[in-house]
């Protein structure tokens, strides 16, 4: 796993859909795509029928694919080697240690950071040295903004607040989160996200609205972003892996059809993740060039919507799988390294 194209990995369970003999593509826009197959059977359809639906609609698209593999009962989470450091649009870099990643926002008056990696060690190696690298001052970094109180995501944030004076932000639910669950987190608590806030630094504004589910303080942000001086609108799923209770997995649901409903109005062209292994992202990231025209993280408005779909799919199987009382197994389940623990993903 030592390069980006070839994370050599598909799960049991895409395999199992394609011998049902699901369709090889769909060709979807607009509003349509946010429709069920069987509207009128919702109610009846098996977890089988949920996920073949998400199968079907990712067709051979890798991006879909990647985010039907993520979401999963029986995925196990990779480990490629970290990537350089990349500016993926004008204004934003990706700052990544292969499986987690942070997300810089670059502004008229400093950075806004999107996570912060496991522990202050990689904070310091592939952010500070990343935006260093890139020609950026991580000293610029004014914010911290923390999609959900997992160590792999909040583990680099008190020193780069110690270090460079960032504030640290994440939902207040998520603080409560953190103070029960990692007591010994060594995260000072700062500020609080409330859901919709608008945070503005200089010529930027990011919308970060609740998406309970994954934790119950998840944030995903919406923010612009700019390729060869052409705007467009971004958005970031903060938390992919399914919860394990069935009615933690109907809140990430209802997270899912109420932030696509939010992209929707807001336009949302662009698709990010902190786990590249979700959403083909570090393979993205190495198609991209200076020179390339086009940019792979653009999917369009109907493209971002057929994203939000596959996911609804997925957790709609996810729950009747545990409606029906199947075996699943879960992604905890595997033992993890030293580089994963705690990782929630």
């Amino acid at each position: 796993m030592n390069e980006p194209q070839a994370l050599h990995r598909r799960t049991l369970s895409r395999r199992r859909f394609w011998q049902l003999g699901v369709a090889a593509a769909v060709t979807a826009a607009g509003s349509s795509v946010w429709q069920s197959r069987s509207a009128g059977a919702a109610t009846t359809d098996t977890a089988q029928d949920y996920f073949d639906q998400a199968a079907e609609l990712a067709g051979a698209d890798p991006v879909l694919n990647d985010l039907v593999d993520a979401l999963s009962s029986d995925f196990v989470v990779p480990h490629p080697a970290a990537p350089k450091p990349k500016m993926i649009f004008d204004d934003v870099a990706v700052l990544s240690v292969g499986w987690v990643s942070a997300t810089a926002i670059v502004t008229s008056d400093g950075i806004i950071l999107i996570d912060s990696l496991d522990n202050s060690t990689e904070a310091k190696q592939y952010i500070a040295s990343g935006l260093t690298t890139l020609g950026l001052d991580p000293s610029d970094i004014k914010y911290v903004v923390l999609t959900h109180a997992h160590p792999d995501h909040f583990g680099g944030a008190q020193y780069l607040a110690d270090t460079y004076g960032a504030r640290v932000m994440m939902s207040s639910t998520d603080w409560t989160t953190l103070a029960s669950t990692y007591p010994n987190s060594g995260l000072t608590k700062d500020m609080s996200i409330t859901n919709g806030q608008k945070l503005t630094l200089g010529d930027t504004s990011v919308t970060l609205t609740y998406t309970p589910g994954h934790t119950p303080g998840t944030v995903s942000p919406i923010f612009p972003v700019h390729w060869q001086g052409t705007q467009h609108t971004a958005m970031l799923w903060g938390g992919t892996k399914p919860p394990t209770s069935t009615t933690d997995k109907q809140t990430y649901l209802n997270s899912v059809t109420s932030f696509a409903s939010t992209m929707s109005k807001s336009g949302v062209d662009v698709e990010l993740s902190n786990h590249a292994f979700c959403d083909y992202g570090l393979e993205r990231m190495a198609q991209l060039s200076s020179s390339s025209s086009s940019n792979p993280f653009v999917l369009g408005t109907s493209g971002t919507q057929t994203f939000m779909q596959v996911m609804k799919y997925m957790l709609q199987g996810r729950i009747a799988q545990d409606q029906s009382g199947t075996t699943t197994t879960a992604m905890a389940s595997s033992t993890p390294s030293a580089h994963t623990s705690g990782c929630s993903c």
